[in-house]
């Protein structure tokens, strides 16, 4: 079980070190889309194995998420980026980064949009990496919300907030 862990902390080490710390859309409170619920604060508790879970709608389709504070960017999955209506080939990966075991394969890509509880944000950078076994949230959707805090039992993220203009 400690191996698993050991890997996915690796894992979102590597993708901070190899994707760059910005997005394509500027950081700052993102306008709710139509049909979406206003955001609200989410709760996330810790689960048995350490970690935090959450649920999220990505381009239009449900992907559940590791939330690695660590990570720089948004990984997925080979199925989840099939899921959701990106394409890709195994194939046709390339060397993404460095790992603790080597080379780091997989393709970079441009998510849509990724909302949890009416917190949006559009134009997200991503990469799906080759053998990943669980979808992991990074910074690049995080640091795009008010607040991220981490207590002993939970993870609470908190919509950024308005301000008049």
């Amino acid at each position: 079980m400690w191996k698993v862990a050991l890997f996915i902390l690796g894992t979102g080490v590597m993708i901070g070190a190899v994707m760059p710390a910005h997005d394509v859309a500027a950081p700052g409170y993102e306008a709710v889309a139509a049909g979406s619920r206003e955001p609200v604060e989410t709760r996330i508790p810790r689960q048995r194995n350490g970690h935090f879970y959450v649920d999220a709608t990505v381009n239009g389709q449900l992907v559940r998420f590791l939330v690695d504070t660590g990570a720089t960017t948004v990984a997925l999955t080979t199925e989840d980026a099939d899921r959701i209506g990106e394409k890709v080939s195994p194939a046709s990966f390339d060397v993404v980064g460095e790992g603790a075991g080597g080379a780091v394969r997989g393709e970079r890509l441009m998510i849509e949009s990724i909302e949890i509880e009416g917190k949006r944000v559009e134009n997200v950078r991503g990469v799906v990496l080759e053998g990943l076994g669980q979808s992991l949230l990074g910074q690049n959707y995080l640091s795009r919300m008010g607040s991220v805090e981490m207590t002993a039992d939970e993870m609470v993220i908190r919509p950024r907030t308005r301000t008049a203009g």
